[in-house]
Formats: C-alpha cells, structure tokens, sequence
C-alpha cells in the first residue's frame, strides 16, 4: 500500500498532467470506489469543475475543484492511466475523468480497493475522512511529548500505534519497520512502555526515513508503482522492511519475520530488544 513518500509521488506526477484542465465528464464503473456522495450527485456535481491545484492529507490525495475537493485514496494498487478519449477502455480501469480538452485520466485498480470523496471546499477537513487524522510528519506539532502523551493510553505494541493515522498520518507498514529499527525499539513493545527520549528518536527516524523516500520517489514494492512508468527508488535502500531470511545490516544476526496484527514485521532482536 502507497504511504506518504509514494503518494507524494503520485501527486508530482499528476500536477505535470492535469492542473488547469477542466472536467468535461465523469464515468464510473466499479460504483464502491465512491464514497460519497452517491454516484450520481458525484458525476453531477464535479462536471465542468477545474482542477486548480493538488495536494495531500495523509495517505489521501487531495484534488483542489472550484467548489470541491476530490479525495482519492489508492489504497493497494490505485494508479493513474492517461489515454485519448478513443482508446480502448482496459478491464481494470473502474473511473475515467474526460476533460475538454479530449484527454482521459483513468483510475486504474486491479483490487477494486481505492475509494474517492467529493467534498465541499470549505469544509473538507472537518468532515470524514480527514477530521480525525494526526499531524502530518513535518508538523511542527509533531513533538516528543505529543507522541508521548498518545502512546500513554495504549497498551497496544508500538508498532500497531505507529500505523494509527490518528496519531501521525502517512506511516503505512514499510516504513514503521525501518522507523523501529533506527530507532532500536522492538516493534512489540507496549506503546506504553516507550519513553519520552525515545519518542524523540521516532520522530527524528520518521523524518530522515520519509524525507529520504520521497527525493527518491518513494518504494516500488510488489504490484505498486505511483503511475503508468514511474517507479521508486527507495527499496534501493530499505534496511529491515522485506529482507526475508536476511541479515541484520548493523549486527549481523538473521533478520526476524512476525505478524503483529495481521501486518507483515521485520526486525533484528538483538538490535531492537
């Protein structure tokens, strides 16, 4: 799954190719990807709007209209096609955006995962799904006592804590690995059990870790790339995420491979005791 270095990506990609452009239509194909409203108040409400800018919210796209915002969320494997309003539709391509100028931008998902939300601008971020996410990894908000005093009421490990988007938003699971593991923190560990000088080392970890990911255009990894021809780099560099019957690169000792939660976790335990 896409986390914020990939989605970033995503959004650098997508500002080359679409903003300025203006939406002639909408088809859907596969109506569970739309949130809200309903498909045809979607379809409806978002013609002849133009695209004005692109940012993000966590893990979520977020398209700038002139009334709206459009939050699209890739999930597993969403990506972007870009066609010519004649070509043929593919099997997997479930919305197709149609705009004046006779181009097609197609929301590709083999998993049919990915969901989008049409939103009034003024209030987007106060309504779901964006009203009770975190800080985002940069927020200067983000301090060692905020995380401290969140991880004071959870028992849960460490490593479930650092998925919740209510906490930070954009960790996903390949970089909570890697954040725990420059950190030295056993990713079971009780969210409780962590300290305020540790929490520090989380955040300083989540932004050399991100920071890093995103100049390389995030981590092409199994199915996902952030486009049609676009990859990332940064597998190139992972430490502990994915290195099954690997070696630890600091101790050397066989790299452990768990379940925490149903989520896929690596980590060496004798550096993170």
């Amino acid at each position: 799954m896409p986390e914020k270095p990939e989605v970033l990506t995503v959004v650098k990609s997508l500002k080359t190719k679409i903003i300025g452009k203006t939406i002639e239509k909408v088809d859907i194909y596969w109506d569970n990807i739309i949130v809200n409203p309903s498909t045809k108040e979607f379809k409806k409400r978002i013609k002849n709007q133009k695209i004005n800018n692109i940012t993000t919210r966590g893990k979520w796209i977020v398209i700038h209209l002139d009334k709206d915002v459009l939050l699209i969320h890739l999930r597993m494997e969403g990506k972007f096609f870009f066609r010519n309003k004649n070509q043929k539709l593919e099997k997997h391509e479930h919305v197709v955006f149609t705009f004046t100028d006779k181009t097609e931008m197609r929301f590709h998902d083999v998993r049919k995962f990915g969901k989008m939300h049409l939103l009034d601008k003024n209030n987007y971020l106060n309504e779901i799904p964006l009203k009770d996410m975190g800080y985002e990894f940069d927020d200067k908000n983000l301090t060692e006592q905020y995380l401290y005093d969140k991880l004071q009421k959870k028992s849960i490990p460490i490593k479930t804590s650092l998925l919740d988007q209510s906490i930070i938003t954009g960790i996903g699971n390949i970089y909570d690995d890697e954040i725990l593991f420059l950190s030295k923190i056993n990713p079971l560990r009780k969210s409780n059990t962590i300290t305020l000088k540790e929490c520090k080392k989380i955040i300083d970890n989540t932004n050399t870790i991100l920071n890093k990911a995103i100049k390389l255009g995030g981590t092409t990894i199994k199915s996902f790339t952030s486009s049609e021809g676009v990859h990332g780099l940064f597998q190139n560099e992972l430490l502990i995420h994915g290195k099954k019957n690997g070696i630890c690169p600091v101790c050397h000792k066989k790299i452990e491979n768990i379940k925490i939660n149903g989520r896929g976790t690596y980590y060496c335990s004798n550096c993170q005791k």
